[in-house]
């Protein structure tokens, strides 16, 4: 239940900026797509009771990396879970810099406007970044979105003697790919792990015929 509920014409101006940017059809062209790759430390698994402590993510276009167009922020604690410290290492009154929800959710429409988002594990965060807009009487995000743990099983080949497991973790994918995990548990950190193995699934992806977002999607 968001705290307040607004109508389409009450709607503040940044989320009406964001909207806006939908009304535009994408290019069919891959190479022409921008993908914006997520991750968000959070201090539990609940939509509801939980919050999200960080966001994090980078942007890719042409299968390249901008790590000179980052996202990372924090948010401040309105909820502390001691219990997850150990995960995410962020104390309440830790030295970073800190802004409120609201903020951090204007902060990063603007940042993804209509990239489509790539995530491991994409319903988790999802779902955060989705309770914390209803939580201001926003509507839910309008990107594609695509989940590396789901696109990585299509680089498999399937058999009667080896079957795709139901679930790969972050950290399973970038053994399988040699990503290292010096930053792991950072939402940055995180989503540049995601990064890369999403580049390394799209470059096996790539030699099947008939490649494209639409099949990604599939």
């Amino acid at each position: 239940m968001g705290l307040f509920k607004k109508t389409p014409k009450n709607l503040p101006e940044f989320w009406k900026s964001y909207e806006s940017l939908f009304k535009e059809t994408q290019s069919k062209n891959f190479d022409d797509l921008v993908f914006v790759v997520l991750d968000t430390e959070t201090t539990g698994f609940s939509f509801e009771e939980d919050r999200i402590l960080s966001i994090g993510a980078v942007k890719i276009k042409k299968e390249i990396i901008s790590v000179q167009d980052v996202f990372d922020i924090y948010l401040e604690q309105e909820k502390f879970n001691k219990e997850t410290v150990h995960v995410h290492g962020l104390l309440k009154n830790g030295p970073r810099d800190c802004i409120s929800e609201i903020s951090a959710m204007q902060k990063f429409l603007e940042y993804v406007g209509n990239a489509i988002i790539v995530a491991h594990h994409a319903g988790f965060d999802m779902g955060m970044l989705n309770t914390a807009l209803e939580r201001h009487g926003l509507p839910k995000l309008k990107n594609t979105v695509l989940d590396t743990g789901v696109i990585y099983k299509k680089t498999l080949i399937k058999s009667y003697l080896v079957q795709p497991k139901s679930n790969y973790s972050l950290d399973e994918l970038a053994e399988k790919f040699s990503i290292s995990r010096k930053d792991r548990h950072t939402a940055l950190g995180d989503a540049y792990i995601t990064a890369v193995a999403f580049l390394k699934i799209i470059s096996r992806l790539k030699e099947k015929k008939n490649f494209s977002l639409k099949s990604l999607l599939k």
